[in-house]
């Protein structure tokens, strides 16, 4: 995720801790849609869609936050 930005992304890393509790947070979920797709960790498909939207968020979140931040 955001392999072109990753000099702003270790910055944030460094500087923000709403940055990365974000993205901790988008990692975990990434896991857990991972899991129930491959069938690992089997879930109802409203509970996954669930999931996908707030790794969506997160997602944006962190790329607002990195828009907002000079590198």
């Amino acid at each position: 995720m955001f392999e072109h930005r990753q000099g702003k992304m270790e910055k944030l890393m460094k500087e923000s801790e709403d940055f990365r509790r974000i993205y901790s947070r988008h990692q975990e979920l990434d896991k857990r849609v991972t899991a129930a797709e491959l069938g690992t960790a089997p879930m109802e498909d409203l509970a996954l869609n669930q999931l996908k939207k707030e790794k969506l968020w997160a997602k944006d979140r962190l790329a607002t936050l990195m828009d907002a931040t000079q590198a």
